[in-house]
Parts: C-alpha cells; sequence; structure tokens
C-alpha cells in the first residue's frame, strides 16, 4: 500500500519505523506533504543566500529569519495549519524569485533552487521532495540528521532574534548546510563532517540565545515555583518563548489576571526580571503530553508560543491561542505587528469571563541552577565530590513524551545513588523534579539548569568542572550522560555534545529511527552512543551498583 505520508523525525514515530498513514503527534497527510514541500523550497532558498554570499553579496536579515522560522513551523508538534504553512511556502518563493534576480548565474543551482509552482501544483510536488526522495538509506539517514540539527538551532535562533540577537555566521552556516543536503555529490564522509560542523554552529546558537536571555532578563537564580493556585482567573502560557511572557504579563497588569507558566516555561520563574510582576502566579502542570487534562482543567485561556501542541478537545479548542511559529487550525492565532509588538487584549477579555484554575497539585519545586548560579556555589561542589558527599553526576537533560517505557527516567531517578546529583534541563524533568529526592549538603540532588537549550548551562558547567579538577579530558569527569530526547531541539543539543568531545552518551526511550544502522554504527563506533536498557542494568553500568 502506498504510504500517505512518510515522517521519522520524532521519538514517537510509528513502530519506530515511520508514520505512513497519519502522524503519532496527529499531524495529517495533507499538513506532513505542505511541511515537506516547506523544508524544500526552503532548502532551494537556501542555496540562493549561499550562492549569494559566494559573490560577496549580502543577505538581509529578514531572510535569515524567514528560513528559521520556517525550519522552526516543522518541528514536532508546532503548526498543524495546513493554510498557515502554505502562505509561508508562497512567501518564500516569492522571496526566493526576487533574489533570484540578483544571481548572473544560476546554471549551478540545484532544482529547488529554481522552482516556482503555483499552489496547485504544490500538493503534487509534495510527492516528489519528501524524506524518501533520497534513495541511498545511509545518504538519506545522515541529510535528515543534520535538516533535524537545524530545525533545533533554527528554534534556538529563533528565540535569540526576537529579543535582538542575531548571529550572521549560525545563519549562514543553517543555509549552508540546507543547501548541502540537496548536493548529491556529498558522500558519506562529506555529511558526516557536516554533522560534526551543525554540533559547533548548535553550540554557538545556544551561546546565543544564552547570551539573549540573559541580557535581557538577567542570570537564572535559585528560585520556589508555587505549583498551585490562586482564586483569580488565569492565562496559561506553554512554549519557549520568553519574549512573548514579557509581552503578555506587560498586558495583564492591573487586569485582575494571573499568568502560569506550563511545561517548558516554567524556568521563565527563574529570570530575576519577572520576578518584579505580582500576578506571575507559578507553574500549572506538567510536560507537554498531559495537556488534555490539564488545559481543561486550567479552565482560562493557554497560549502555546511554540511547540509542543497536542490536538485540542472540543471543550477547550476555543480557549487555545497560538503565536509565533505555532499554529492549529481552528484556534486563534496572534501575529506580531512590523515592530514585533502582539496584541494579546483579546486572550486577556476572554481569560476575565474564564473561572480560577481548578487545583490539581499544591506545593512548589525548586529550579534556577544555570551556570552563574552553579559557578557562584561551585567551592561547594568541589568540596563535596573531593570529601566523597558526591560520587557523579548524571545528566537527564532532554524530552518527555508520552510512551509508557519512558517511566525508566522516574525509576532510574529513584534508584540513584544518594550520593549522586542529577543535572537537568528541558521538559525530561518532569519525570522526577517533584519527587523528595532530598539534597547532598545543602545541594539539591535535582540541579534545573532550564529549558531545553540550558543544555548549554550543563555544558558550561562540565567545562568548569573539568578545568577546576584539572582534567585533560571531559569525559574523565564523575559524569553520566542518560538524556532523553522527543524532537528535533534535542537533536541540535545531542551533536552540540558531540562536537564538545562528550562520548558514551546514553540515549532514550529508543534511538532516533532516521538513523541507518551504518549511521548508527559511526555513532557507536567513534562517540560511544549507546541506548538504555532495564533500570537495574544501567545501575550496574553506571554505578556497579
Amino acid at each position: 500500500m502506498e504510504n500517505k505520508m512518510f515522517c521519522y523525525q520524532c521519538q514517537e514515530t510509528a513502530g519506530c519505523k515511520g508514520c505512513t498513514i497519519v502522524g503519532v503527534c496527529g499531524k495529517k497527510p495533507e499538513v506532513a506533504a505542505m511541511q515537506d514541500l516547506l523544508i524544500y523550497v526552503t532548502k532551494g532558498l537556501s542555496a540562493v543566500t549561499t550562492a549569494l554570499r559566494a559573490a560577496g553579496k549580502n543577505v538581509d536579515r529578514n531572510v535569515n529569519h524567514l528560513v528559521t522560522v520556517n525550519l522552526f513551523t516543522t518541528i514536532t508538534n508546532a503548526n498543524f495549519d495546513r493554510e498557515a504553512i502554505i502562505d509561508r511556502i508562497k512567501d518564500t518563493l516569492k522571496v526566493k524569485a526576487d533574489l533570484l534576480a540578483q544571481l548572473g548565474d544560476t546554471a549551478d543551482l540545484p532544482e529547488a533552487a529554481l522552482w516556482n509552482g503555483a499552489e496547485a501544483e504544490f500538493d503534487a510536488k509534495a510527492k516528489t521532495v519528501g524524506v524518501l526522495a533520497t534513495e541511498n538509506e545511509d545518504i538519506r539517514s545522515l541529510r535528515e540528521l543534520i535538516t533535524y540539527g537545524l530545525k533545533g538551532l533554527s528554534a534556538y535562533s529563533k528565540h535569540a532574534n526576537v529579543l535582538a540577537q542575531d548571529d550572521e555566521e549560525v545563519d549562514a552556516f543553517i543555509q549552508r548546510a540546507l543547501a548541502a543536503t540537496l548536493d548529491d555529490t556529498k558522500s558519506v564522509d562529506d555529511l558526516v563532517a557536516l554533522t560534526l560542523e551543525t554540533g559547533k554552529y548548535g553550540v554557538q546558537g545556544m551561546a546565543l540565545l544564552d547570551k539573549a536571555n540573559t541580557t535581557a532578563y538577567g542570570n537564572p537564580e535559585i528560585t520556589t515555583v508555587d505549583i498551585g493556585v490562586r482564586k483569580n482567573p488565569g492565562i496559561l502560557i506553554s512554549g519557549h518563548d520568553l519574549k512573548d511572557l514579557e509581552m503578555l504579563l506587560d498586558q495583564t497588569q492591573g487586569t485582575g489576571v494571573d499568568v502560569y507558566t506550563h511545561s517548558e516555561m516554567l524556568p521563565a520563574h527563574y529570570y530575576p526580571f519577572f520576578k518584579k510582576y505580582k500576578n506571575f502566579a507559578g507553574n500549572y502542570g506538567n510536560a507537554w503530553w498531559k495537556q488534555k487534562e490539564e488545559f481543561e482543567s486550567f479552565n482560562g485561556p493557554i497560549l502555546m508560543t511554540t511547540n509542543c501542541i497536542v490536538p485540542p478537545k472540543d471543550s477547550y479548542k476555543n480557549r487555545l491561542w497560538t503565536t509565533g511559529a505555532a499554529g492549529y487550525p481552528g484556534c486563534n492565532h496572534v501575529a506580531a505587528d512590523e515592530n514585533g509588538h502582539k496584541d494579546f487584549s483579546a486572550l486577556i477579555e476572554q481569560a476575565k469571563t474564564c473561572p480560577a484554575p481548578t487545583e490539581i497539585e499544591t506545593g512548589s519545586i525548586v529550579g534556577g541552577f544555570a551556570h552563574e548560579q552553579v559557578f557562584a556555589l561551585a567551592d561547594k561542589v568541589v568540596d563535596a565530590v573531593k570529601s566523597g558527599a558526591i560520587k557523579k553526576f548524571v545528566v537527564m537533560a532532554g524530552c518527555d513524551g508520552r510512551m509508557k517505557s519512558r517511566e525508566y527516567y522516574t525509576e532510574f531517578a529513584k534508584a540513584l545513588p544518594k550520593d549522586t546529583v542529577i543535572l537537568t534541563a528541558g521538559c525530561a524533568k518532569y519525570k522526577y523534579n517533584k519527587l523528595n529526592l532530598g539534597d547532598i549538603g545543602g545541594i539539591p540532588r535535582v540541579l534545573d539548569a532550564g529549558q531545553c537549550n540550558d543544555s548549554y548551562s550543563l555544558a558550561l558547567i562540565a567545562l568548569k568542572l573539568k578545568e577546576v579538577f584539572g582534567l585533560k579530558d571531559i569525559n574523565d569527569l564523575p559524569l553520566v550522560f542518560n538524556i532523553a530526547w522527543y524532537e528535533q531541539k534535542a537533536v541540535i543539543v545531542l551533536l552540540a555534545l558531540l562536537y564538545l568531545g562528550v562520548k558514551n552518551i546514553h540515549l532514550g526511550p529508543t534511538l532516533p529511527a532516521f538513523l541507518s544502522p551504518n549511521v548508527a554504527n559511526v555513532l557507536v563506533k567513534n562517540f560511544g552512543i549507546a541506548g538504555i536498557g532495564t533500570v537495574e542494568d544501567d545501575m550496574k553500568l553506571f554505578f556497579g551498583a
């Protein structure tokens, strides 16, 4: 039977092989087709911009932003709106046509750079340019690994861009690498090298976002976050975009509406800047995949600033709003004006008509252990290591998800020896951040650095520990990497860690379906990449327990 679609970019892809009828995420074939075409035309645009740069011509910043938002739009669970994606394809084709006019010679450009079909041709074209258009399994695997890494990097770049931070080197690389995935002369070795180079720019992109966030909002600090509710109506903000949160908080002042974070927005509470808002109430709920129940009980509007959207129930669909790269058909979308400002007044007015959130839990959680905060505790941490109070650090960053096999991470955290400390970032934390794991001499046994991009903080912390202990190799640290992945931002984090020389990373709950056996073998042989086993077996492997 002919595939209705083919997508294997996320961890939950059907049978760990690929979604061919409908996405496990809820993505329909007609949406998947337009995402495939959007990637294709964005690669074509990137071939044009790369040629322009080679000719010594400048590429406008708005073109760079178009590329990054296009890629962000296709990240898992970000945008399900076919018409919105079609609009992006049209915009990209128009920009590409304008830039082509600046090139004297187009003979060496790939077909994707020259194609300029009408909307009536989009569906037919999409069938010819998806993942399976590359026949060689290993070339396909590496092209997709690079593309997914670039999607993650683009997400981080976009968040930095809205905070007035750009890096032309990162943008030029994203476009050069996209163009390279169209080049049939590139060998497996060429693409392996490009994969590692993607990791290099992943580090640079995460550094850019770290600079953007800390310049705008200060360095995260140890913070206790309430997980209960207040009596006012509320707005729940999810996703990753701190600028959206800032605008929402500004506009809700004096309205009687509280603002709560959800999932990956939790770390916003750690930034000093946001502590001035009295209506910034706390965090509601857990990781993204529980939203159908939690959005129902929240009672008020929900603003999705990025992924992860789960197709909503009709009972709260009219309360689900999207913005930025996120989108869902039938849900209200808040667009930015030409100055980047967003008007959330309609959302706020809706909130005023809603009951206060239903309480689903009480208590608090502690976070804010990004690099500067941990550096401030460095003497205490070093003393604990030297005294033997801390024997090992376990990096458990990454993503959460709905597969039952992910309960492994909760049980793994519970089973860890009492002299270990978890370093985490991303929504993977929700598997254990509400457990009572205690502390070691006042150092909490779960140190949450923040969002998934704050894995950069964990890398800086590891490099600092390497320096403090006078080690030549980061892999000589008492450090275990047991990372959970779900979508493409986790891919760029993985590639960044590989570029930094980290070896023996364990990745779960399954290895990516887009890794061909040969490509997986390269990662195993050169970097010691491995999957996970049972909790008992992995305790023996990591601790000899």
